[in-house]
């Protein structure tokens, strides 16, 4: 049948991912040995760019056939010049889903002394960078912000036809947002939910 054949070629060693996501997104979580530990390696971003002026790790949309590992690094090497040779690849936490529809896909790696001295940020897309200590985000808690999703339903919406009441229970959700301060710098967001993640196992 020819139906089930499409679905064969559609299927047959498809890669599962997220249902409706539109894009996926890789970053680098960078390491950095310093002389009192463990550092994480931020960037701010250009205020020319969305978010500017956030604080976030180098990184940015995949593209295709690229892995997560791939674009953290392609996106490393073109935002801070740090050579994908000089980063040695730990592993992959685990990633984030968006409500906006994309995925984000952390990547944790260790930087290498002459990577670290390599490190020109493009003033395209950096405004500028700073590293903090792992230590401190072990030691010390995020602020626990959080928001609720509240679904907004069209008045329209055919409620007799699908067979539910007026007064269905839609699902709320809720997105937390943690925030930590470190020397001016705000780490909040999908990127501080990273470094949280990060720090369980230490």
């Amino acid at each position: 049948m020819r139906e089930l054949e499409a679905l064969r070629r559609r299927y047959g060693g498809h890669q599962p991912g997220l249902l409706g996501a539109r894009h996926s997104y890789a970053v680098l979580c960078p390491l950095v040995e310093r002389p009192d530990g463990l550092h994480l390696l931020f960037e701010v971003r250009a205020r020319n760019l969305s978010q500017g002026g956030e604080v976030c790790f180098p990184g940015g949309r995949m593209e295709a056939g690229e892995t997560p590992a791939q674009c953290a690094l392609r996106e490393t090497e073109e935002e801070l010049s740090i050579p994908a040779a000089e980063v040695s690849l730990l592993g992959t936490p685990d990633f984030i889903c968006n409500q906006m529809g994309f995925l984000l896909r952390p990547v944790l790696g260790l930087v290498s002394p002459a990577g670290f001295a390599a490190l020109r940020p493009s003033p395209a897309e950096v405004a500028e960078v700073f590293t903090a200590p792992l230590s401190f985000f072990a030691e010390t808690a995020p602020e626990p912000w959080r928001y609720e999703l509240v679904p907004q339903v069209p008045e329209d919406f055919p409620y007799e036809s699908v067979g539910i009441p007026r007064d269905y229970a839609w699902n709320h959700g809720w997105v937390d947002v943690p925030v930590w301060y470190w020397q001016g710098h705000a780490v909040w967001g999908m990127t501080a939910r990273l470094v949280r993640d990060l720090i369980k196992s230490l």
